[in-house]
């Protein structure tokens, strides 16, 4: 806690049952946070790996909110699990990236917990435990990557359109059993939650609208329809006008398209380009 621990430009002291101790630090980098005007320290916690001990501290400050009539970039951004993401922004360019070595990585976790669970051993209970945590760790790294090149990519005053995808653990029900585990532990909730306090630090801001029928509409004639969507190949054809895209592309451009209309009910001067 704050009135455990102190941290100086020069020393972190802190107490322990045998008396208060200060030590030195490793601090570069670290000079702008010691400006208390700005930068206020929370509850710190001390971690040892790899024989070195290091010292989390979350950071709070304040920005400056985004205006909403400042918007001058929409990006529709659709979440899956082949895909991570898909866009489709106000210049109409689309972006993917693949979940594919994710998928994969987290199929090669889930069959080493099995394996661990059938031992039924306290030193197969402790790597369990373990393993989770790494996982953890290394899912959240992928979300910060993920996230963080998604709001530098785009210029200040970004509007960022997601869908609300509150109740997806209850859709799991019409999931198959052996495929519900991805579909569940899927981290969709934590790429949102980075995703909404960078896009602050950049000036820009994070809607979450309606998913319902994104990957069914025609983002050209307006047609819905669930056979226009083939899930196995990923591949939308409208069986009105004909056109032809990559599914998780489709619903990047409803969700743009979403975002251009939550811009023109606000009544704000749209800068943005729209079809």
């Amino acid at each position: 806690w704050n009135r455990d621990y102190s941290l100086t430009q020069n020393r972190f002291s802190i107490n322990t049952l045998n008396g208060r101790v200060k030590l030195s630090y490793f601090a570069d980098g670290m000079s702008k946070y010691f400006d208390h005007t700005i930068y206020k320290f929370g509850t710190a916690k001390l971690v040892s790996k790899h024989g070195k001990y290091y010292l989390h501290i979350p950071v709070t400050y304040e920005i400056e909110e985004s205006n909403i009539s400042d918007i001058c970039n929409v990006v529709g951004i659709d979440r899956g699990i082949n895909f991570v993401f898909a866009t489709y922004d106000s210049k109409h360019k689309s972006g993917f990236v693949s979940g594919k070595a994710i998928k994969q990585k987290r199929a090669n976790y889930s069959k080493l917990r099995k394996e661990l669970q059938m031992r039924h051993t306290p030193s197969s209970r402790r790597r369990l435990k373990a393993i989770g945590q790494r996982e953890n760790r290394w899912m959240q790294d992928i979300n910060h990557q993920v996230s963080k090149a998604l709001v530098e990519n785009n210029p200040k005053h970004t509007l960022f359109v997601l869908e609300d995808l509150s109740g997806i653990r209850n859709a799991t029900e019409r999931v198959k059993t052996k495929d519900r585990y991805v579909s569940v532990s899927w981290s969709f909730f934590d790429l949102e939650q980075k995703l909404i306090y960078k896009a602050k630090q950049n000036q820009s801001s994070v809607i979450k609208v309606d998913p319902r029928y994104t990957s069914q509409r025609c983002p050209c004639c307006g047609h819905v329809e669930k056979s226009n969507r083939n899930k196995k190949i990923h591949l939308f054809t409208c069986k009105k006008c004909g056109y032809k895209s990559n599914d998780d592309r489709i619903g990047a451009m409803n969700l743009y398209r979403m975002g251009i209309n939550y811009l023109a009910d606000s009544q704000v001067p749209n800068t943005v380009v729209a079809e």
